[in-house]
């Protein structure tokens, strides 16, 4: 058996609480990882288009506040 599969079969063993507990850690890990991905493109310059843009549309007058 794979390790995926003893995995399968231990979340389907889980309690209704506990399975609740382990999607809330996957969410927030899954969220940890999407922020570092974030900082990691925007130190590398990945984002820098976003920010041309943003300036170019607040020069023609086109950004709004929120």
């Amino acid at each position: 058996m794979s390790t995926i599969d003893q995995l399968k079969s231990a979340i389907e063993a889980l309690s209704k609480n506990e399975y609740v507990a382990l999607r809330q850690w996957f969410l927030e890990k899954d969220w940890q990882k999407w922020d570092e991905q974030i900082e990691e493109d925007s130190r590398s310059g990945k984002l820098d288009f976003l920010l041309k843009e943003a300036f170019s549309q607040k020069k023609r007058g086109k950004l709004r506040n929120l």
